[in-house]
Parts: C-alpha cells; structure tokens; sequence
C-alpha cells in the first residue's frame, strides 16, 4: 500500500488535496510501485525560487522540483517502505504553465505530479523534447488517466 503525504508551504492547504492524493495513489499504480511513502508539497513562486536557487543555484521559480531520498525503513507490519523523496509544485507557476500551453490547471497539475514521480522514479530527461522516454511516459499515463480529475468543481 503506498501513502502519501501533502502540505503546503506559504500558503493554505488546498481543498482539492484529497484529490491530488487519490490521483498520486493511481499513478503509483500505473508504475507497479508499492510501498512507497511520499511526499508532496504545494507552494508559491517566492517558496519554489527559494529551493531552485539553493539547490540548483537557479534564482528563479520553476513548476516542479523533486527532491530524491530513495532510502528503504521498516513500516509498522515489518514491511520495507520505500521512501522516493518529496516533490514541490508552485501553484503560481503552474497557472502560468497552463495558460501558455492553453491547457486546464487539472491537466497541468495531473502533468506536474507524474513528472515528479517519475523523477523520483529514477527517471530523467535532457531536453524538453515530446520523444524524451520519461516525458513520454509521462504523457502516455496522463492520457491512461485522462477520466481523472483534481481540480474539478473547485473553481481553481
């Protein structure tokens, strides 16, 4: 069974979160991954410009960072949990992201969320190019889950 954890820094926790946890959850499944607890953390440009800047040494705000742990514990059965890392959304630029890619925020947040799985998945890309292997798997499960939704009915 995998868990995930939200919060949300510099600003409040958002209604849909159970949403995007139930979302996480499926697109764990997609992968085949069990036993993973992992962290999401929704922010604002200011907060994500802040971790870009002193981790990356790049002053300036980003949509998606995943910060990879990998390190195994023991769960409270005795099971072996698998501790990937967290992965930080700025809802700011994620807005921004859609409007220039005139997509919805859903599909845009649901995009977010598996290309930070999939970072924290092993997974990299060079480019930004459609036929790197990780944004097309990316995309290949955003379109298994496209009956999905995180956003909806809640005006954002």
């Amino acid at each position: 069974m995998n868990r995930v954890e939200i919060n949300a820094q510099e600003l409040p926790l958002p209604p849909w979160s159970g949403a995007a946890n139930d979302y996480i959850l499926k697109v764990l499944d997609r992968l085949d991954r069990d036993n993973w607890d992992l962290s999401v953390l929704f922010c604002n440009n200011a907060y994500i410009q802040s971790l870009n800047k002193q981790y990356r040494t790049i002053d300036e705000p980003t949509d998606v960072l995943s910060f990879e742990l990998g390190s195994e514990v023991q769960g409270e059965a005795g099971e072996t949990r698998f501790l990937p890392g967290d992965i930080i959304v700025s809802l700011e630029t994620l807005a921004e992201n859609a409007e220039y890619f005139q997509v919805s925020r859903d599909e845009e947040l649901r995009r977010l969320l598996i290309h930070g799985i999939l970072h924290l998945d092993g997974m990299d890309h060079k480019t930004n190019q459609g036929e790197e292997p990780m944004l097309e798997l990316q995309e290949r499960i955003l379109s298994e889950l496209s009956g999905e939704r995180i956003l909806s009915g809640t005006g954002v």
